[in-house]
């Protein structure tokens, strides 16, 4: 049953589910048309790695808004270095991506091994807890999503050069605060794989479709069968591409091959 102290939770859940969608639908094509689809598990992961950086530093934990600046200059490092590795290893880039976030995952690991707390906030990197987001927690993340899509809109090309990685370590370090670095991964790579061979009209319509499936039944699911809120996100966002995407490969017409461009921009 729904009642309203159920929907209090569900609403800003929502709507921080929304705000993800916004920028993640647009960039998400852009990783899978570079093929570098692991670039945004790593700079999660570094974000996140941060983040665990200022919780096991007492000064910096209690600096206002360590939280988010923190994981910001760790996410906007990485980003860099990616994009530093995309000039001079272009060949091999999908290989080093996923070696530096297996070494930011580790490092992770490594500093909490001592930590009491440390599988509990690990956990909460991971697989976020959507369901407890705040409304207040929503407003920072609102106004820098919404100018990051202004850039988009007003300079389309910033997304084919290096301020590509610029934008990209911005939201993700966001989205890991709210969502979780599996949420993050998911809500990138499933709407832009589900429309991957579709080449109709309303590419963007159906993404943010096959997301905002994804997320509304999987909160709905999590709230009404007590599930981890993440993990039920993921399965129905999983669900959701898959069902659009054959669906559409039988009504609409479709490319012959992948979109997928191993062409990494500088």
């Amino acid at each position: 049953m729904f009642d309203l102290e159920l929907m209090s939770i569900l609403l800003p859940a929502l709507a921080a589910g929304i705000l993800v969608l916004s920028t993640h639908i647009v960039l998400g094509r852009q990783v899978l048309k570079r093929g570098i689809i692991f670039i945004d598990l790593a700079i999660a992961q570094v974000a996140a790695l941060g983040a665990i950086v200022a919780h096991m530093d007492h000064r910096l934990e209690d600096m206002p808004f360590a939280n988010v600046w923190m994981p910001a200059l760790f996410a906007l490092a990485g980003a860099g270095f990616i994009a530093w590795l995309s000039k001079r290893m272009a060949g091999e880039l999908e290989a080093m991506i996923g070696c530096f976030y297996v070494l930011s995952a580790v490092a992770a690991m490594l500093l909490l091994a001592n930590d009491p707390h440390g599988a509990e906030l690990l956990k909460q990197l991971m697989s976020g807890q959507i369901l407890w987001v705040s409304w207040s927690q929503l407003i920072l993340p609102a106004v820098v999503y919404s100018l990051v899509l202004l850039a988009i809109f007003l300079r389309p090309q910033i997304l084919d050069g290096a301020g590509f990685y610029l934008l990209f370590a911005l939201v993700i370090t966001l989205s890991v605060e709210l969502v979780g670095v599996y949420l993050v991964f998911s809500t990138l790579i499933l709407p832009a794989l589900a429309l991957n061979k579709y080449c109709g009209k309303g590419r963007l319509f159906y993404a943010y479709l096959v997301g905002l499936l994804g997320y509304v039944l999987g909160l709905v699911l999590s709230a009404t069968l007590d599930l981890p809120s993440g993990a039920a996100i993921v399965a129905t966002l999983a669900v959701s591409a898959l069902v659009i995407r054959l669906v559409l490969a039988k009504v609409a017409p479709q490319t012959t091959g992948s979109e997928i461009l191993p062409k990494h921009h500088a």
